[in-house]
């Protein structure tokens, strides 16, 4: 993408009221939004969490077919989730928005209980051993969600990496977390939940093209 195309994004970001771009010093020193985010998406219904959100797709898909939760899309890279924010207000879908930040910022950004779910969807599975406290599941993240998770929050992992799957399986059996389900090649189970299923991410459009089989664990922290 060009660096024009990036400016013109940021820009038009800017104006979007499902865009919350907070500066990291902001986060840090108190986020205005922390235990009041059913103020900002005026209801009561349970929030859903995607994070590394990318263009936003399983977002937006996710709040259309869920209207009756809210769901915000997370990653520090705005020019890619923009796509997803502009379609959300293009189709009228209200019960979606987008923050910009990092993601080990995410317990500064909600309150105790405040979350029912998290999606995360082909993050970098960091497969270099240096490289381990960047992986979204691992022990130190695990320990964010479940600060921000209600009682009975539920965490998805939607990855094409099978080291991603084996890593993150591995760590949650070997917690003592509760796996709901798990497998390796979500295609070729009929008992594939549909919400895993029904919606493909450009990223995951191409993986399939290709071949590779896309791993799913549901899980809940212990």
């Amino acid at each position: 993408m060009g660096s024009k195309n990036k400016l013109k994004r940021f820009k038009e970001n800017e104006t979007f009221e499902n865009v919350i771009q907070p500066t990291r010093a902001e986060v840090e020193e108190g986020f205005f939004l922390k235990g009041k985010w059913k103020e900002f998406f005026k209801n009561d219904n349970p929030i859903v969490l995607e994070l590394g959100c990318g263009k936003g797709e399983y977002s937006v898909n996710l709040a259309k077919q869920n209207p009756d939760k809210n769901f915000l899309g997370i990653d520090i890279k705005g020019a890619r989730f923009w796509r997803g924010a502009k379609t959300a207000i293009e189709e009228g879908v209200s019960n979606v928005a987008f923050l910009r930040t990092q993601i080990e910022l995410v317990d500064l950004i909600f309150a105790e209980n405040e979350v029912s779910e998290i999606w995360i969807t082909f993050p970098d599975p960091q497969i270099k051993y240096k490289r381990t406290k960047h992986r979204m599941t691992n022990t130190e993240f695990l320990k964010k969600y479940k600060l921000i998770l209600n009682e009975d929050g539920i965490i998805h992992l939607k990855t094409d990496s099978e080291f991603m799957h084996g890593y993150s399986l591995g760590l949650l059996h070997g917690e003592g977390h509760e796996v709901l389900y798990a497998h390796h090649d979500v295609y070729s189970n009929e008992y594939s939940p549909k919400e895993v299923t029904s919606i493909q991410t450009f990223y995951e459009q191409q993986y399939l093209e290709m071949g590779k089989p896309i791993t799913y664990i549901k899980f809940r922290l212990n």
